[in-house]
C-alpha cells in the first residue's frame, strides 16, 4: 500500500512539473524549482535549497537579468561622483545623458563629475545643442503660460527661497525656458519628473553652479 501511494505521489510531482515546464525555462541551471502548488492535495512541494537560494544575496535581482542596466525611471539617484568619461569635447562642458538620469561635467583627464538629474516626463523631452545664458541664486518662479493653462492652481509669480520649485540655484540655457535648477522636490531626481527642465539636488547643483561658467556648452541627449 505504501508503495501504491509513494508511486502516485511520485508521477503528480511528475506531472506537475510537465506542466510547469514552459515558464521554468527563464529560469538558470543553478537556481532551484519554485514552490509547486498542488491544488488537488492540498500541498506544495518545495526544493530543496530553495529557502536558501531566497536568503542569498545573488537572488537580488534575479540571475537571469544580472548585469542588465536598472531602468532609470523607478528611481536612478546616484550621489555626486567622479567617473571616467571619455568624450572629445572640451574640460567645462556638461552633457546631459537622459537615458541614464545623468549630467556629466567634463573635466581634465578623461573624467567627468557625474550629477544625478530629474528629466523631462513623457512628451517633454528635448535633445540638442545649448549655451549657459546666465545663473541665479536662489532664483524667482514665473510658470510659463502653458504650464498654468495645464495647473491653474500655481501662482503667476514666486519668490526664491526655499518653497520654491526651482531650488538653490538656476542655470538658464541660452534664450529657451529650460534650466538645470535645483529642487524642493528630492524625491523626483533620478525620475522622468519634469516640463523639460533639469532638475539636481540643491547640494549638487550649488557644486555645479560654482563650477559651471557663462557661455559653457550644453548638450543634451
Amino acid at each position: 500500500m505504501s508503495d501504491s501511494l509513494s508511486t502516485r505521489q511520485c508521477l503528480r510531482r511528475l506531472l506537475l512539473i510537465f506542466l510547469l515546464a514552459p515558464s521554468a525555462a527563464h529560469a538558470t541551471a543553478d537556481e532551484p524549482w519554485p514552490p509547486i502548488l498542488d491544488k488537488k492535495n492540498k500541498s506544495v512541494w518545495i526544493d530543496s535549497g530553495y529557502i536558501e537560494f531566497l536568503m542569498s544575496p545573488p537572488a537580488y535581482p534575479p540571475r537571469q537579468v544580472r548585469g542588465a542596466l536598472v531602468t532609470p525611471d523607478v528611481g536612478a539617484f546616484l550621489p555626486r561622483q567622479l567617473v571616467e568619461y571619455r568624450t572629445g569635447e572640451a574640460p567645462g562642458t556638461i552633457i546631459i545623458d537622459t537615458s541614464r538620469y545623468a549630467l556629466y561635467y567634463v573635466v581634465p583627464g578623461g573624467k567627468a563629475l557625474r550629477y544625478s538629474v530629474g528629466v523631462g516626463r513623457e512628451g517633454y523631452g528635448w535633445h540638442g545643442t545649448e549655451h549657459v545664458s546666465r545663473k541665479r541664486a536662489w532664483p524667482e518662479w514665473r510658470p510659463p503660460a502653458d504650464m498654468r493653462a495645464r495647473r491653474p492652481e500655481l501662482p503667476a509669480y514666486m519668490a526664491g527661497g526655499v518653497d520654491n520649485p526651482l531650488g538653490a540655484r538656476a542655470i538658464y540655457l541660452g534664450d529657451t525656458l529650460y534650466r538645470i535648477h535645483g529642487s524642493n522636490e528630492p524625491e523626483s531626481i533620478g525620475r522622468s519628473s519634469s516640463s523639460g527642465c533639469f532638475r539636481m539636488m540643491n547640494d549638487d547643483v550649488i557644486d555645479l553652479y560654482e563650477r559651471v561658467r557663462i557661455g559653457a556648452k550644453v548638450i543634451v541627449l
